[in-house]
């Protein structure tokens, strides 16, 4: 039987494993990967069988000392046969003695334990169509993310993850380069005068549109965030956002909005678990690249 070749994917070539993540029913954005990849170019590995992806892991590197593991996953056809475990000892092999972070599907959180990976909290996946009865009420001023905020923006997201992630930040939130296409993606900022409150993003996805993140003061913010970034969908689009379960806040206007449960993941840290300001985190970023 032909070797397993495992190496870093191109662009072009991991656009596969997107394709395999819509498949799973994770309901990727539509120009996520560009984002992801500016981040850590070297972090997505794929296997190859006689010349044809069977399996697939994004290993992004943050910083000199934290890493996350994403998008691990084995063709249906080669399941059971040793794929998927080589494929995971290369990746975690690329985020050697780093503190890593993952995303784990419920039928994989005792394997990730075996791994050494340590349970920080679930996320739930709310979905459907936002209504809102009651407006939102708040001092801030939303306004769409502009080149003058980057500064503000980095400064206010650092305490949410525990190592340096400006390059993903610049290119998941902040105004892309000119001549760059737009549409799928739009980020709005809360002031309240001239202080940073909050901010969020809203991207176009294989099925409506997905939030996140949504990083906020408080609850209000949080929620005139969200409806204002619902407003920039078409009429009845659907709208998912991650929810960390443990901040009631965040769960309440999930449903408040009508949105319904419907997946849910285990946050969880091998190394140290990091703060990750869950009253202030009312939609992450992306299971993906945490």
């Amino acid at each position: 039987m032909t070797s397993l070749d495992i190496r870093q994917a191109r662009t072009s070539e991991f656009a596969t494993a997107i394709d395999w993540a819509a498949d799973e029913g994770w309901n990727p954005g539509l120009d996520d990967l560009q984002a992801f990849y500016h981040t850590d170019p070297e972090g997505f590995l794929m296997g190859w069988k006689n010349g044809e992806p069977v399996s697939c892991i994004s290993v992004v590197r943050y910083g000199q000392t934290h890493g996350f593991l994403g998008f691990y996953i084995v063709h249906t056809d080669w399941r059971g046969t040793g794929v998927g475990i080589a494929t995971w000892n290369a990746g975690m092999a690329h985020l050697k003695n780093r503190i890593v972070g993952l995303d784990g599907v419920v039928e994989q959180q005792q394997n990730y334990a075996k791994s050494g990976f340590q349970f920080a909290g679930t996320n739930i996946r709310f979905t459907g169509v936002p209504q809102h009865a009651v407006p939102a009420t708040s001092l801030s001023d939303i306004r769409p993310v502009v080149d003058a905020d980057k500064l503000d923006v980095l400064a206010y997201q650092k305490p949410f993850f525990p190592a340096d992630r400006d390059a993903f930040i610049k290119h998941w939130v902040l105004p892309p380069e000119a001549g760059t296409n737009t549409s799928s993606r739009q980020s709005l900022v809360a002031f309240d005068g001239d202080r940073l409150t909050g901010f969020g993003t809203i991207r176009e996805c294989c099925s409506g549109y997905k939030i996140g993140p949504l990083f906020a003061d408080d609850e209000p913010t949080a929620t005139a965030l969200f409806q204002s970034l619902c407003q920039l969908t078409s009429q009845n689009a659907e709208i998912s956002l991650d929810v960390p379960e443990d901040n009631a806040s965040a769960m309440t206007m999930a449903e408040r909005a009508s949105l319904q449960p419907v997946f849910q993941t285990a946050r969880m840290w091998k190394g140290d678990k990091p703060d990750p300001q869950i009253h202030r985190t009312f939609g992450l970023t992306t299971f993906e690249l945490g």
